[in-house]
């Protein structure tokens, strides 16, 4: 079952198909997948049609009843066709979406950032238990083709109707991003009968028109939203000042979704995306003191005065542009006992990072011009077929493939035998790489309902990763059991194989030599490359109802891992690249709880996480032979390790108004050489208040919000840009103050 945030659900099987709702929370019993039907209208009413009209019924009113009856017995068959058995589950609906700072405006990290084992790092990233990355995104069930690795966010909030997050042990259906499935459902049914329009703004000169248009049109569901975002922190302060020297951001955004109902048992979606959006890069480096009025300039460079004040540090003028479209179509048919979705998907994506190039060769040695695209085209097809009273049998396939490409316009100083500047004229280097990879996979698995109470869910999966510099493959066991000794009292425990292939992004042996000899040469030139991360994890868990309005939940996990990939950045460019270690472990624990009564609702999570890490067997160039020999020798904690997390916060509704409060504690993560040292603890709280005006001109509800973020302007450091594969030092966000006015119509 789940209920709002940090409910947990440990998914069992079917055994009714009861649906109950009150107050925001949604149970789900069976246990099989969460039932997210938005109204609910359907929920008294068995799978099938909707009931037949009366006698006196107009056409109108049989329209409106029938078809929300559809979309939400569509919904719920596309839930069983994408259950998380065993898996552990964290939902987030409207209402906890609303109690977060900045509501439909929050950044999507900040919505995952509530959930138990989640840690918050730069670049708008999140870690879920101890990993880098992992995650893969799923928007009605449809996988979203995977993108660079940057740090504009595309999902947009507003689109949201409900988020599930699923990790632990999860079942065969989901392979190659292992870490977490979050899986989105957008706003369907009754929550597209009001169209919106929004105007967010305030602290770092924050500007935030957005509008969302969606309804229903006979068989056609719709839902559109348009955004647009400025302000002057696109990315975290390297200082601890109020505001950083040079960081606005611009970002254009656009979603959209239509349904078409061919008839009671089937539909077609398209989702379509694009995103576009323009970052100033913020200045200061990790090796001088960005408080400096006199920044000593290190490279001399033929034709410039390094004295000119026109050439400050302060006036360096990097920037970086990214951009992401996606379109996925789908098809889903449910009968009797077969229900299945096939979904051809496209995405492209392009990072296009522009130096400043005088200043960049006088405080860098390198001014570099880097482009970076990928191109995925790939097809998705899952079924469930109930083939025994008892088994429920589930299969399919995803296969994709992704083209990369690399290129580099480099200046650069030639350097003597000591690596000292020989030259002050820079030599131009251009280097232009690309690599291809293939992932597929397939599975097959059985939902076996031993008894009422005790479900066993187990398949396999058969996955293979074949690219321009490397191909493998791996059979993939997978196992989970749910027992309910009680009403109140769901466990579980499971065992999962996973096969996790690095993003195609190799660099190759001749292009590190090309840059052999100047200042922009590779710390060493050993460089093999990124294998598939392969791993056993195990996973068990307890979820206690201790009354009706009351539920805790505990889980412990572990994983060990052969060729563990991480992600660094190499350079001034926001690009993650992947490395791996030979041996890696992880492992920890979680707990929630949440308590919901009337308009008032309250959670608190806490999360512990251990991390550990050996030798360095890929993409060695990118760091200092001390350091890999170290690393070699000494198993390491991981630089995203955030030990322990913590996020608490209590909410007040009614249908005119809404007030919380929110916390959030990071434990701080690694940094230093080899990760050796920690960054310290911090603390943020956070409020808001909401209120909805309903008398107003026109008759269109307004409703008019404030938050205020880092109440009492907590400086606290995230990176200091020291640890493996770390950069440049970020800060967290120093206290803002944000209004938002929304008016339906």
């Amino acid at each position: 079952m789940a209920v709002g945030l940090s409910w947990f659900s440990m998914d069992a099987a079917k055994a009714d198909d009861t649906v109950t709702q009150g107050a925001g929370i949604v149970v789900s019993k069976p246990a099989s997948a969460v039932q997210r039907v938005g109204s609910g209208h359907h929920q008294n009413k068995k799978v099938g049609r909707a009931a037949s009209p009366s006698k006196n019924s107009t056409p109108a009113d049989v329209a409106g009843p029938e078809h929300i009856n559809v979309v939400g017995h569509l919904n719920r068959e596309r839930a069983r066709i994408f259950p998380g058995l065993g898996a552990v589950d964290y939902n987030i609906d409207q209402r906890q979406i609303t109690s977060t700072p900045g509501g439909q405006n929050a950044a999507f990290s900040q919505i995952l950032l509530r959930v138990p084992g989640v840690v918050l790092d730069s670049y708008g990233e999140v870690h879920v238990r101890g990993e880098h990355g992992g995650l893969s995104y799923r928007v009605n069930g449809v996988l979203l083709p995977e993108g660079l690795n940057g740090f504009g966010q595309e999902l947009d909030t507003r689109i949201i109707q409900s988020v599930d997050l699923l990790t632990g042990t999860l079942p065969a259906q989901f392979g190659f991003r292992t870490a977490g499935v979050v899986d989105v459902t957008t706003k369907t049914g009754d929550s597209l009968k009001h169209n919106q329009v929004s105007l967010y703004g305030g602290s770092y000169n924050t500007f935030v028109p957005s509008l969302q248009l969606g309804g229903q049109h006979g068989k056609l569901d719709y839902f559109t939203t348009l955004s647009f975002t400025r302000n002057n922190i696109g990315i975290e302060n390297p200082s601890n000042t109020f505001r950083a020297i040079h960081d606005v951001t611009e970002q254009e955004k656009a979603f959209s979704y239509l349904s078409y109902h061919i008839d009671d048992v089937s539909r077609v979606t398209l989702l379509t995306s694009a995103s576009y959006a323009e970052f100033e890069i913020p200045n200061s480096f990790k090796t001088f003191d960005a408080t400096s009025p006199d920044y000593t300039t290190i490279y001399d460079v033929a034709g410039i005065n390094p004295h000119d004040p026109s050439m400050n540090w302060a006036k360096m003028n990097d920037s970086q542009t990214e951009q992401n479209y996606y379109a996925v179509l789908s098809y889903q048919r449910t009968t009797d006992k077969l229900n299945f979705q096939a979904s051809p998907y496209f995405r492209y994506g392009r990072i296009d990072y522009t130096p400043d190039r005088d200043r960049d060769l006088i405080y860098q040695g390198v001014s570099e011009h880097e482009v970076n695209d990928f191109t995925t085209g790939g097809m998705q097809f899952d079924l469930s077929y109930e083939i025994a009273r008892h088994h429920t049998l589930r299969a399919g396939f995803l296969g994709q493939y992704t083209s990369e490409r690399l290129d580099t316009n480099t200046l650069a100083f030639p350097v003597d035998a000591h690596g000292n500047q020989s030259s002050n004229v820079p030599v131009r280097l251009i280097d232009n790489t690309g690599n291809w990879s293939v992932e597929a996979g397939a599975y097959v698995q059985d939902e076996y309902k031993i008894t009422r109470n005790l479900t066993f869910n187990y398949g396999i999966r058969y996955d293979r990763f074949a690219s321009s510099f490397g191909n493998e493959g791996q059979l993939s066991p997978r196992a989970n059991m749910v027992w309910k000794p009680t009403r109140t009292t769901t466990l579980h425990i499971g065992y999962s194989r996973y096969f996790a292939p690095p993003s195609p992004q190799y660099v190759y042996p001749s292009t590190l030599a090309k840059f052999a000899g100047t200042t922009n040469a590779a710390a060493n030139l050993i460089n093999n490359a990124t294998k598939v991360e392969k791993s056993h994890y195990v996973d068990g868990g307890i979820l206690q109802r201790i009354t009706p309005e009351v539920q805790i939940t505990l889980d412990a996990y572990a994983k060990w891992a052969h060729d563990l990939t991480d992600l660094g950045q190499f350079g001034r460019a926001v690009i993650l690249a992947p490395f791996s270690y030979k041996r890696g472990r992880v492992y920890g624990a979680e707990f929630g709880s949440s308590w919901r009564h009337g308009p008032w609702s309250l959670f608190g999570n806490f999360s512990y996480v251990k991390t550990s890490a050996r030798d360095i067997n890929s993409a060695q160039y990118q760091f200092d032979t001390a350091e890999l020999a170290y690393i070699k020798t000494h198993a390491i904690q991981l630089d995203h390790q955030g030990e322990f997390t913590s996020t608490a916060g209590a909410s007040w509704t009614t249908k005119h108004d809404m007030a919380y409060i929110d916390f959030v504690y990071g434990y701080g993560l690694r940094s230093g050489f080899a990760n050796l040292e920690k960054q310290p603890a911090y603390e943020v709280f956070n409020i808001g208040y909401q209120h909805t005006f309903t008398k107003v001109p026109l008759g269109h509800d307004i409703k008019v919000r404030a938050d205020v973020v880092n109440l009492f302007d907590k400086r606290y450091q995230l990176r200091n840009g020291s640890g493996v594969g770390i950069y440049q030092a970020q800060y967290g966000q120093r206290r803002g103050t944000f209004f938002s006015v929304v008016s339906e119509f």
